[in-house]
């Protein structure tokens, strides 16, 4: 990978997380407003991680011009391995079922590739 393949995975990578972080606050917003049951919440999460995914690769697909999908799927996966990788520093385990974490990814590659599809 050249200099700009990083800088591809990285802007889209940071823009991935922003919104993340943005999406999470108004999890959190709603929370406390609506009084969210556990079921809805980690469905707020799920959807979270789509729609950043999604973004993200349509930003590395913008950003590439070339091979679009494969650029989606690389800052899909990238936003996974960060999430498990912070995660298990947190706590010091995975804490999530095999099954699970093949799912998470599925959900973030698949939406990645999806964004880096249509840009």
């Amino acid at each position: 990978m050249g200099k700009s393949s990083y800088r591809i995975l990285i802007r889209a990578l940071f823009t991935s997380y922003i919104l993340t972080a943005l999406f999470l606050v108004l999890l959190a917003f709603g929370l406390y407003r609506f009084h969210l049951t556990e079921p809805q919440v980690e469905i707020g999460i799920n959807v979270i991680y789509v729609l950043s995914c999604f973004i993200s690769g349509i930003v590395a697909g913008k950003l590439s011009r070339f091979k679009r999908f494969l650029w989606g799927f690389a800052a899909g996966a990238c936003y996974f391995l960060i999430l498990l990788g912070t995660s298990f520093l947190i706590k010091k385990q995975i804490g999530a079922s095999p099954r699970e974490l093949i799912l998470i990814f599925a959900m973030c590659a698949g939406s990645g590739t999806i964004g880096g599809m249509i840009s």
